[in-house]
């Protein structure tokens, strides 16, 4: 087995668990993508990635946290058994 080195990084709590998630799903680790990135960047002689800007408007993305924060929570959000009767209280609501 090759030798190996330590190597100590500081990141975000959140985006390491995010990160972990994602990497868990993949069946690796930060170790394995990090050694996987870094493999790429001798191989390429350069860095690995392209930079763009996100896909989402910010409006989407307070969607997409509102949707992840009721799925989280959900007794904390009002719920229907059917869409008629959201529309039901909607129009009452509105009268």
């Amino acid at each position: 087995m090759a030798k190996t080195t330590t190597m100590n990084i500081r990141i975000e709590p959140k985006l390491k668990e995010e990160v972990e998630e994602i990497l868990n799903d993949l069946g690796m680790n930060i170790a394995d993508a990090v050694t996987i990135y870094f493999k790429q960047i001798v191989l390429t002689d350069s860095i690995p990635l392209q930079l763009k800007r996100p896909k989402y408007n910010k409006e989407t993305l307070k969607a997409i946290e509102e949707a992840e924060e009721i799925m989280k929570h959900p007794k904390n959000h009002k719920s229907y058994n059917n869409i008629y009767e959201m529309i039901e209280e909607i129009e009452d609501e509105s009268n």
